[in-house]
């Protein structure tokens, strides 16, 4: 299952900003690995988007967990999987 995570700020954008330097760490680790595909702030913002690759609700909800933006308070996680019916052939 894939799954879409919208991840909203909880906290102004400096004090979001002082944590991005590991969050952007922790999101390149997991795209390397496959668990992530893409990810970016969203047009407002306010937060951001992360489509993960096909994993499991239970992966997807430790990807959350493990974000230097959840421990560090500073974003709430919002998750839709879904079952890809279809997708392009570069999509793993």
């Amino acid at each position: 299952m894939y799954h879409v995570l919208q991840l909203t700020y909880t906290q102004p954008l400096d004090v979001v900003d002082g944590v991005r330097p590991a969050h952007l760490e922790w999101l390149d680790g997991e795209i390397a690995a496959g668990n992530l595909l893409i990810s970016g702030r969203n047009e407002a913002g306010t937060g951001g988007v992360l489509v993960t690759g096909d994993i499991s609700a239970r992966d997807a909800e430790a990807l959350i967990a493990a974000d230097p933006y959840t421990t560090a308070g500073v974003a709430e996680y919002t998750r839709i999987g879904f079952n890809a019916g279809r997708k392009a052939e570069i999509i793993p």
